[in-house]
């Protein structure tokens, strides 16, 4: 165990961000109260970039790389991610320390208040729904824009739609009209849970982190990561998952991981889903590779590379 009294927690500095690193804080310091555990916000270059969508930029760790960083050279210890934000191939150096407990992955539909509508279904034909996500967005054209521009009573949107964890974690239970189940649509790669980098070298911190460690987060998250992997797919690319363990006989569990690429105009969809068991994380890495070789032999990668250029 760490013999240190101090140690830093690296995040961004967003609202969202801040709130769930004060979230970790707090169940560290609950776990290990003879360590003082303080907080540093450092600004990323995804902060910085609010004008352009993030598929025309191309860079995958946007949201990660001043933080990593900050790993690297020690001027922190540890780092709270947004597991989506999370590029799948980490750093040399750097690893997964900890996958907490997933919050709801799933979308929310957030309706203009002056509106009678309560969910996406009742919105009047034409209506305007703001997101700034190119896989939320394919796949509604198929069947940021965020609060404050909904709220606006001469804004253009009649609704958004915002990921349930974020609005759970800021107190905004509330604001939600629907929550999109997953015949409507399919969450983001690793959306709705946390996870804390760290050096790999580091042993003192991995083996802190470990009381954190939600075993079922980490194999249904490592499925969906592993699956965005193989398709060279980062978080700007519409590729929606979901992942649920179903119960068998005599205690066994399945996973399901399911799966679409989309084009951005949403005229076409690829599909695919596989069920096998899987109880450890070379499991789970098979079971994404293999939904994306589904995915690849039905033409998502030519979707993806049309995104390149």
């Amino acid at each position: 165990m760490s013999t240190r009294k101090t140690l830093t927690i690296g995040t961004r500095k967003s609202q969202l961000a801040l709130v769930q690193t004060n979230e970790v804080q707090k169940a560290l310091q609950r776990a290990y109260p003879n360590i003082e555990f303080s907080i540093l916000g450092i600004t990323t270059t995804g902060d910085q970039i609010l004008n352009k969508p993030l598929y025309q930029i191309g860079e995958k760790s946007l949201f990660t790389k001043e933080l990593e960083v900050a790993l690297e050279n020690k001027t922190v210890d540890l780092v709270v991610h947004s597991l989506k934000d999370l590029p799948t191939t980490l750093p040399k150096g750097m690893t997964v320390g900890a996958m907490l407990k997933r919050e709801d992955p799933n979308d929310a539909l957030i309706i203009k208040g002056d509106l009678t509508a309560k969910s996406l279904e009742e919105l009047p034909k034409g209506s305007i729904i703001g997101t700034s996500s190119v896989r939320r967005s394919s796949q509604l054209k198929h069947a940021d824009t965020r609060l404050a521009k909904l709220d606006n009573p001469d804004g253009q949107y009649s609704a958004i739609i915002l990921a349930v964890a974020g609005l759970v974690r800021l107190g905004l239970n509330h604001r939600i009209s629907q929550i999109l189940p997953s015949n409507i649509m399919l969450h983001a790669v690793g959306q709705g849970a946390l996870a804390i980098e760290c050096r790999d070298d580091d042993e003192d911190i991995i083996e802190l982190l470990s009381v954190l460690e939600d075993k079922d987060t980490r194999l249904r998250c490592t499925a969906e990561r592993s699956l965005l992997r193989d398709l060279e797919g980062g978080c700007s690319v519409p590729i929606g998952v979901n992942t649920n363990f179903i119960e068998e006989k005599e205690g066994k569990r399945m996973l399901r991981l399911e799966s679409l690429v989309a084009q951005l105009d949403g005229s076409k969809i690829i599909r695919a889903e596989v069920t096998k068991y899987v109880d450890g994380i070379d499991e789970a890495n098979e079971l994404g590779k293999e939904v994306s070789n589904i995915l690849i032999e039905r033409g998502a990668r030519s979707i993806i590379e049309e995104l390149k250029h």
